[in-house]
């Protein structure tokens, strides 16, 4: 740090994913939910493409100039390897996109890269919304194990002009989310995956697009269902639970519906002549400034690291650490390996002319 009450940041990749980041770091420089930080930003990225903060051409440049406390690894997915193992020795704070890598990447040369860094964590926001905290503090205040569980997971990704590793970049939210809300600490063991690849990217003609998988998490069936080609988005995570009483317990939250950040809850039972609304939450309604709308549970997470890496504050939400992730990234790698695929499915026979994206939520 340059001075005492300063943390340098480091973005490295500025496109959609970065300028996000950017756009939540700049909010809450000075705000009291990050301890009134003030913020040196800068980033790295294969080109340059902004005038308003300092811009490094490397990695190991930004490291021996700029000093980063946090590097932010906001670039394409299949890139995420690259800037981990170069951040190699590096003593900071690391906060990467998800998935960590690619099925493809060394992930023993990633761990051993960031054996030094002060902390890490894994941008599973979802962890952030309302609804989550909600639903996981009921099934732990009122002992509930978890019976059954469904999730949905997709959005519209095709003709995306950005490479992608696939679909487990968008499935991995689903699976952190099942195993956060569900009691106990055990792992989802897939039983089955069937996946349909197709050209939706730039990537190639044959990347993996969709899974349905079926699994098992702590003896509870679930079943699973993530896509890229999902024309519209669906984020939802219905659940069963077994209380106490021997009574079922039923859950359902839909995330990002209609919009960014409009999350919503209800937990119920059914009771003689209709249902009892047992617990519910709804963002839907909720007041969003401007500067703070698609962002608000991604800049929870920031400020929760912020906090850690300033003054060593116990964040909110847990961090899905190194050891998780990496954890994770191995049962992404299995499913992929794993699935069964049709297709591929052909969107672009004739070619792809890639247009200037108009809507960039709807590729989020």
């Amino acid at each position: 740090m340059t001075e005492p009450d300063q943390l340098n940041v480091l973005i490295t990749g500025m496109g959609y994913a970065g300028t996000r980041f950017l756009n939540a770091l700049r909010t809450l420089d000075g705000a009291d939910e990050a301890a009134g930080t003030g913020l040196r930003l800068a980033y790295h990225a294969r080109h340059r493409t902004r005038e308003d903060i300092p811009y490094y051409a490397s990695v190991k440049e930004a490291l021996a100039d700029f000093r980063p406390d946090l590097v932010i690894v906001a670039v394409t997915d299949s890139a995420h390897a690259e800037i981990l193992t170069a951040l190699d020795g590096y003593e900071g704070f690391v906060l990467a996109e998800k998935p960590l890598t690619s099925r493809h990447d060394d992930l023993h040369a990633v761990r051993h890269a960031l054996r030094r860094t002060s902390g890490f964590a894994l941008d599973l926001v979802e962890r952030y919304s309302d609804a989550t905290t909600a639903l996981r503090d009921y099934v732990r205040g009122h002992q509930l194990r978890l019976v059954r569980a469904h999730a949905t997971w997709g959005k519209d990704r095709i003709n995306d002009h950005r490479p992608t590793v696939g679909v487990t970049s968008e499935v991995i939210h689903s699976l952190d989310l099942l195993r956060w809300i569900a009691p106990g600490d055990h792992t989802v063991e897939p039983t089955g995956v069937l996946g349909v690849t197709s050209d939706f990217s730039i990537s190639g003609p044959d990347v993996l697009d969709s899974v349905a998988m079926t699994a098992t998490l702590g003896g509870a069936p679930v079943t699973v269902y993530s896509s890229f080609t999902n024309i519209t988005r669906q984020r939802t995570v219905d659940c069963t639970f077994l209380a106490p009483d021997g009574g079922l317990i039923y859950a359902s939250a839909v995330y990002d519906t209609p919009a960014w950040d409009a999350d919503r809850l209800r937990v119920w039972r059914r009771v003689p002549g209709g249902e009892e609304t047992l617990c519910e939450v709804d963002t839907r309604g909720d007041e969003v400034p401007a500067e703070l709308r698609t962002i608000v549970k991604l800049r929870r997470l920031v400020a929760d690291v912020l906090c850690f890496v300033r003054g060593g504050r116990d964040p909110r939400v847990a961090f899905a650490g190194l050891e998780e992730s990496v954890r994770l990234q191995h049962l992404l790698n299995d499913i992929e390996d794993a699935a069964r695929t049709t297709g591929p499915a052909r969107y672009f026979p004739g070619g792809r002319t890639v247009a200037a994206e108009a809507d960039w939520e709807r590729l989020g």
